[in-house]
């Protein structure tokens, strides 16, 4: 295999590997998993969502979102949608946008807020994880955008 075929190759499996890491992020934060979450960001991650707060370190994180969160579990859903990637060796910054569903009270799906992730993302231990997360809310406007 070629250098060339090989580069491609390590960054296809680093995008698909990052586009993991934000379906697991959703799944996780949905099924009330907070340790597993938390696991998802660099030992010394940070995370800044707003009106759910900041947190750095996995600890503080798994605590922050379970004490903001645990009453939400199985009545909200995120949809983790159009991921932009941009690798530089062991580091990488991303955006995504972020779409809460929850049910209204006839029943039916309705979306609740929708918003963006930015992101610094490293490569730890062999693995890639969030070091530094923040979060906007696009809609409802209620709460602080970001720009």
């Amino acid at each position: 295999m070629s250098d060339r075929t090989e580069q491609r190759l390590t960054h296809l499996e680093d995008v698909l590997e990052i586009n993991q890491l934000f379906v697991d992020y959703g799944m996780h934060l949905d099924a009330g998993r907070f340790e597993e979450y938390s696991q998802l960001f660099a030992t010394e991650g940070e995370m800044s969502l707003g009106p759910l707060g900041t947190a750095t370190g996995r600890a503080a994180i798994r605590d922050t979102m379970a004490a903001s969160l645990a009453p939400y579990v199985g009545k909200t859903f995120h949809l983790i949608t159009n991921p932009m990637v941009s690798i530089d060796g062991d580091s990488a910054t991303s955006e995504v946008m972020w779409t809460m569903i929850q049910t209204a009270e006839d029943g039916r799906p309705e979306v609740a807020m929708l918003g963006r992730h930015r992101d610094r993302l490293v490569r730890e231990d062999g693995a890639w994880r969030i070091a530094s997360r923040k979060g906007y809310i696009d809609v409802p406007s209620t709460y602080p955008t970001g720009g």
